[in-house]
Formats: structure tokens, sequence, C-alpha cells
């Protein structure tokens, strides 16, 4: 389980030389460690068989168009939990003291809730452990693998593999919730989802501490549609 998370990881990556160079490395470890059915792993297949087979720079600018240039795409998870609000800042934290926790520090300029790096950190917990942590955005998951889909990109059955991998069925309630409050890709609008004060680093989480991404998720979206309703 671990190299087939690591190899997820390395797919939604921004592709470069290095990644091109070593998608042989990436489909043995898929195919290798036996974690996915075979018929995921042919899903995959177009998409390992593309970045082998483009240009560097058309590749990057296919993975610029996805996942820089729309939000509803993003790939930090935050982004679909609270999108440039203030609470996004306090649940970076809890994240990245989940990861310290463990014993694992980011070095990258990265942050701590981008999917590359989540599923770095679960790669490196027990199996049982790493299928309860990728369950938790089980529901963002699925969002993104409808979306990707929906634009016929090659990168929606990576999604389709992660929630395969965790077991999850993602959350009807939370995921209608997710779908109905998708961000704009306007970047202009992102000013009217500021609340109050920038995102704060410090202090007590308003939530009550830290809590699983289920919980914050759901939470964030029931006070974005009050607050629509009001």
């Amino acid at each position: 389980m671990r190299r087939t998370l690591r190899a997820f990881a390395a797919l939604l990556t921004y592709p470069n030389d290095e990644l091109k160079a070593h998608m042989g490395e990436v489909r043995s470890a898929l195919q290798e460690e036996g974690t996915l059915a075979r018929p995921a792993l042919r899903r995959l297949e177009p998409l390992l068989l593309r970045i082998e087979a483009d240009d560097v720079l058309d590749s990057q600018a296919a993975y610029s168009e996805l996942f820089d240039r729309s939000r509803s795409l993003a790939l930090h998870l935050f982004e679909h939990v609270h999108g440039e609000s203030r609470e996004r800042g306090q649940a970076m934290v809890d994240l990245g003291e989940t990861y310290a926790r463990h014993g694992l520090l980011m070095e990258s300029e990265e942050l701590p809730d981008y999917v590359p790096a989540f599923l770095e950190f679960a790669s490196c917990l027990p199996e049982a452990e790493a299928r309860e942590m990728l369950g938790q955005p089980a529901h963002v998951f699925a969002a993104l693998e409808e979306r990707l889909g929906e634009r016929g990109s090659d990168y929606a059955p990576v999604f389709g593999a992660i929630l395969a991998v965790a077991g999850a069925k993602p959350d009807g309630e939370a995921l209608a919730e997710l779908q109905q409050a998708a961000p704009s890709d306007d970047i202009s609008t992102i000013d009217e989802e500021w609340e109050e004060a920038p995102i704060a680093f410090t202090g007590p989480h308003d939530m009550g501490g830290p809590t699983g991404l289920v919980a914050k998720i759901r939470a964030a979206r029931k006070a974005a549609v009050a607050a629509k309703s009001a």
C-alpha cells in the first residue's frame, strides 16, 4: 500500500523531466504491490502513457490548466473545506500538528493540505490508520473525481483509485454540500468569501480543537449554507 500511495502522490505532482523519466517505476509500483484491482490499474494507464509520451511542457500546461487555474479542482483539501476564509489557517495548523505527532515535518514549501503531501503522510502510516485517514476526506476525493471526469481528464481515475485503496464510500450529505458550495473559478469572488480577519495560524480552534476532516468540512459547509439563507 505504501508504494501505491506514493505513486498516486507522484502522479498528482507538477510534471517534470524526472517524473517523465520514472513513469516505468511508478507503473511497476502500482502493479507489483497488488493494492489496486486490475480494472483500476487499467483506468490509470492513459495518464501514465500520456505523461510518458508527451513533451514535458505539454504535460505541465495540461496540469496547470486543471489544477492551478481552477479553484474547483484545487489540490488543497481545505480549499474545498474553508475556501479563503480565516478558518483555513487553523485547520492547516491542526493538520501540520497531526503530521508532527507522527514524527514527520514537511520540508517543501507546499501546505499540509496539498493532496500529494497528504498521500505521502498516509503512506507512512500502518495500513489501517492510512485507510482511516484517507477515508476522512473521501467526499473531497469523490468530488474531484467527478469534476475531472466531466472534463474528460485522465487525472480523474487517480481519485477513484484513492477511494478504492481507502475502501471508503463518500458521505452522501457531505458530498452534496460540497458540490452545492463548489468554489468559483472566478478569482474576483475571493474577496466576497473573506470573513472579518485574515488567516490566523495561532490560538485555539473555534471548533473546539483538532477534529477529523469530515467534521470540519460539514461544519464549514453548514455554516456557509446558513449564512446564505440568513
